[in-house]
């Protein structure tokens, strides 16, 4: 039978465990790491720097002549700023919309559109018609006496004037007459065409008509014309008699007609 061993009484003394040792990295990769970073950077700055990789460095703003620095707080003029792509190129200027011409809203009296002057010279000793309204209006001068182997000279002035408020515009409405003369011209059969051609020069639009009657030995120069919402039409007509062609005072009549006609324009304005 053994001895029993009696228990002693042992305080062992606490210690906290210790952390867990980092693990190091090996220098070389470190060093291969950091290599590559500054290049990347490096590459990364010169390809975004303006001017080929070369930095841009902002310099400061020199002080004026006067010796004030920049800015409203010293006193001197604030730099102007850098001009826009916009202004710096040049632009092209924008021509400035077409005005649109007056309208005509009263016909004068046509046997006052020529001049007195002018109407003695083309039918001496005229005897004068007139008729029409303010919209519409003739002016007939006839002269029945015999000069140079010509008689029964005459002119005579029409003129009509397309208002606002009828169908479309005064001006279009004015430009179709113009055209609907020079259609009625093209299939005329009474008269004889020997030249219809269009004239510049003369109001908007224009054309000129040299015909000859085929009843009768009879010239006529006409002229129709058009400015804004007014059409003209001013003939000249002489009689010939004898000898003479009538062919042969296309001419003479085409350019009285014209000159009266400039007239009833000018009259217009």
């Amino acid at each position: 039978m053994g001895l029993s061993r009696q228990e002693e009484s042992f305080q062992r003394p606490y210690s906290a465990p210790e952390p867990p040792k980092r693990a190091r990295r090996p220098k070389l990769l470190a060093l291969l790491i950091a290599l590559v970073s500054f290049v990347a950077a490096a590459v990364a700055v010169f390809v975004l720097a303006p001017g080929g990789g070369e930095r841009q460095v902002a310099r400061p703003p020199e002080p004026s002549a006067g010796g004030s620095g920049p800015g409203p707080s010293g006193g001197g003029p604030a730099p102007s700023p850098a001009p826009s792509s916009s202004s710096a190129s040049p632009s092209r200027t924008a021509a400035p919309p077409e005005q649109a011409a007056p309208l005509y809203k009263v016909l004068p009296k046509p046997c006052g559109m020529v001049r007195k002057g002018t109407v003695e010279r083309l039918v001496p000793k005229a005897q004068q018609q007139a008729s029409g309204d303010s919209t519409y209006g003739t002016c007939t001068y006839t002269s029945a006496s015999s000069s140079d182997g010509f008689r029964s000279q005459w002119l005579r002035v029409e003129g009509r004037l397309y208002k606002a408020g009828g169908a479309g515009a005064p001006e279009r409405a004015a430009g179709d007459d113009v055209a609907a003369h020079w259609k009625a011209a093209h299939d005329a059969t009474l008269e004889r065409t020997v030249r219809l051609e269009r004239r510049s020069g003369i109001g908007d639009e224009a054309y000129a008509w040299f015909k000859v009657d085929r009843g009768q030995p009879t010239a006529v120069g006409q002229i129709t014309a058009r400015v804004g919402n007014v059409v003209i039409t001013v003939s000249y007509s002489e009689q010939v008699t004898g000898k003479a062609k009538a062919e042969d005072r296309e001419r003479t009549c085409l350019g009285n007609a014209t000159g009266a006609a400039r007239e009833v324009l000018a009259a217009l304005a």
